[in-house]
């Protein structure tokens, strides 16, 4: 024993003499952790000399309660400086009037006779110390200041960020290990009414170790960075206090139900216990009742109602969960409801086609009804700055139109939602669960604050739907004039069948003609209303190895006369026939249209890739369209044209794995050639099998 509690001095006075030296010039924070060390080390030491010279224990123990009653002073100063920002008169006001309690202990200390203390009739023998009333009060004391400077400690702790906590969590520790350490010594003269001096050594390794981990953390890592306790903390932190308050209440309890017999003891206890514990269950999950309690924190710990910070990541994090309108409603009205402890709340949007605000959803309020005029007393009691309105306030106008309506939903304030100078609508928040509660201009600006977050990510919203929307009509739109195109070269076929008509029609040969091509027009109609009224669009190409000149002799079958030359080599490719038609068709219609009458030339071969090409005599293009309009969609020089023939025709062939090529000149004609993937026969494959190409049109 003596070793210990030695090493355990020597240790103490060693750390206090480092901390008084590096601390110098740091202000409080610098140099407090010094006399709340001094104080355990002068216990230990006046226990010691107690212990060594039970003759003279009375001296001892009475300079021992001297060091005592600095105890709750000086750790509860240590509990609230460590790490924390702000400085000792910024300290609100519970952690003020506990300093301020504190020399109490060291008043009774020197006033009160140390035998209304502590008596032992035979202390020499087995060193127990027996509580007077004076002492068991002390005990009392100090057990309750303990649990609150351990909780301090504890949301230091916790409050503190990863890089912060790295270097504080030792001196944390061994303060705790410390503090605990006595907490456990003075709570068996709670229990039993005495001291047991033979528990020293405990206490003794308490402190060694204590002493050590303090001592690591500020020679290896440094002393911890100054943090703000967040509130989150601080109600956990009334949770632990509420805990701890309720488990010493039982002990005492069970010690003053000693006298009676065993059977009502333990009755009696019991039911304390299932009562406390139903009560401590029942106050923290009641909404009113954890209103309170955060008010109270807000009153007595910090200067400022709300972490503005805290409450922003919050509601960000639960708007940006929100997957549709409705559900991003919801979400603005929980937190509002949730944060400034209201019942419900609905919200009103601004229709502006009507011209009125109408309820969008309804939290918390069950169904609520009925629409308010831009010119309605409440919507102008906003104001151009956009004051909140409070029902607590005198607003004769708004309650003499729509007090039915407040009364009815009990609004206790109503923030308007704006953005820019426009009123976009406003959210009703319901009856306060905290009637006692008074809102400040704390409780106002967050209200407005999160009102702009809001109103701008309800805007956001409402502009992606509208944008989705437009992009469906575009695309409806494009589907339609790809139709709408296609049409269009039907009908110019059937034109040209009806021009040539006129001079042949009791030509039998041209007969046959005209009927074959009706019968390809009418098939080619009914496939176009077939794929627009299901709506699908071919995803993949079908292709197969084709005649290309063969193929597109079909295609042109339609038009008819002498006005289109085909020849030239040829040539099997890799295509989808139908495709390749509507792509030669509708080049070939092009040509006839630029040239005014002039024959057309179709010329297909084999260049290492199959192709064909399509001449026109017109009257040609310029470099500048070539290269900045000739492919874009919607952009053409035929004044009855969607310019969208060519940009089809691209798709279509790069849909292939192939290539358009385009020469023309101003008044000479245009020349495009068309590329496109030859047939490869199973011998001339390099692997076993083909494979199969595939893309969307």
């Amino acid at each position: 024993m003596i070793f210990l509690s030695v090493t355990a001095i020597t240790l103490g006075l060693s750390l206090i003499a480092f901390t008084l030296i590096k601390g110098r010039g740091q202000g409080l924070r610098g140099w407090v952790l010094a006399p709340a060390l001094a104080v355990v080390v002068a216990m230990e030491l006046c226990d010691l000399m107690a212990f060594l010279r039970p003759g003279q224990w009375v001296f001892w123990k009475q300079k021992a309660l001297y060091a005592e009653s600095l105890l709750p002073g000086a750790w509860l100063l240590f509990s609230l400086v460590f790490a924390r920002e702000g400085r000792l008169r910024d300290l609100p006001l519970m952690p003020h009037f506990l300093l301020a309690a504190s020399p109490l202990f060291l008043l009774s200390a020197f006033y009160v006779p140390i035998d209304s203390f502590i008596f032992s009739p035979d202390f020499p023998d087995e060193r127990i110390l027996f509580l007077g009333r004076a002492g068991y009060l002390f005990s009392i004391g100090l057990f309750l200041y303990l649990i609150y400077i351990l909780v301090q400690l504890e949301r230091t702790l916790v409050s503190m960020p990863r890089h912060a906590r790295w270097r504080g969590k030792f001196e944390i520790f061994g303060a705790g290990t410390l503090l605990a350490a006595l907490l456990l010594y003075y709570s068996q003269g709670l229990l039993h009414k005495t001291i047991d001096m033979n528990l020293l050594p405990a206490r003794s390794m308490a402190l060694t170790a204590a002493v050590v981990m303090m001592g690591w953390s500020r020679l290896r890592r440094g002393e911890a960075t100054a943090i703000r306790v967040s509130r989150e903390m601080a109600f956990r932190s009334v949770v632990v206090l509420a805990v701890g308050v309720y488990l010493v209440s039982l002990g005492l309890l069970g010690e003053g139900m000693r006298y009676l017999g065993d059977a009502q003891r333990r009755s009696i206890v019991l039911i304390a216990a299932l009562a406390g514990g139903l009560g401590i269950v029942v106050i923290f999950l009641s909404e009113a009742a954890r209103r309170k309690i955060r008010v109270f924190l807000h009153k007595s710990f910090y200067r400022e109602k709300y972490d503005y910070r805290d409450e922003w990541l919050r509601f960000t994090r639960k708007l940006s969960v929100a997957e549709s309108r409705d559900e991003l409603h919801r979400a603005i009205l929980a937190f509002y409801a949730e944060t400034f402890a209201v019942q419900g709340a609905a919200l009103f949007l601004r229709d502006p086609e009507r011209g009125h605000y109408r309820p969008t959803a309804s939290h918390g309020l069950g169904r609520v009804e009925g629409v308010f005029p831009v010119s309605s007393a409440l919507v102008n009691s906003f104001g151009e700055e956009g004051w909140i309105f409070s029902s607590r306030e005198d607003h004769p106008r708004v309650r003499e139109e729509s007090g039915e309506f407040l009364q009815a939903h009990r609004v206790s304030f109503v923030v308007p939602l704006r953005f820019d100078r426009t009123l976009e609508g406003f959210i009703v928040l319901g009856r306060i669960i905290n009637e006692g509660e008074k809102y400040t201009f704390e409780d106002f600006d967050l209200m407005k604050m999160l009102a702009l977050q809001a109103t701008s990510t309800i805007l956001s919203m409402n502009l992606s739907e509208q944008l989705a929307q437009s992009r469906e009509m575009a695309a409806i739109g494009k589907v339609s004039a790809f139709v709408l195109h296609d049409l269009k070269n039907l009908v110019s076929n059937l034109a040209l069948v009806v021009d040539t008509a006129r001079d042949n029609i009791s030509d039998p040969e041209y007969q046959m003609d005209m009927l074959q091509t009706l019968t390809a027009t009418v098939r080619k109609m009914k496939a176009l209303m077939l794929r627009l009224k299901t709506m699908e669009e071919k995803s993949a190409l079908e292709r197969r190895e084709c005649p290309l000149q063969e193929t597109i002799r079909e295609g042109l079958q339609m038009i008819g006369g002498a006005q289109v030359k085909v020849h030239g080599k040829e040539v099997v490719a890799q295509i989808d026939p139908v495709e390749i038609q509507k792509v030669a068709l509708n080049l070939v219609l092009n040509a006839l249209e630029a040239g005014n009458g002039r024959p057309v030339h179709v010329e297909t071969g084999d260049a290492g890739r199959a192709f064909f090409r399509i001449r026109d005599q017109g009257c040609g293009m310029s470099e500048e369209f070539i290269r900045t309009r000739l492919f874009r969609p919607f952009e053409t020089t035929k004044p009855k044209g969607f310019g969208i023939g060519l940009y089809q025709c691209r798709s279509i062939v790069e849909a292939h794995g192939g290539t358009i090529e385009v020469k023309s000149r101003t008044g000479e004609g245009t020349e495009f050639t068309v590329w496109l993937p030859k047939a490869v026969s199973r011998s001339q494959e390099p692997g076993a099998g083909s494979q199969e190409l595939e893309a969307a049109v």
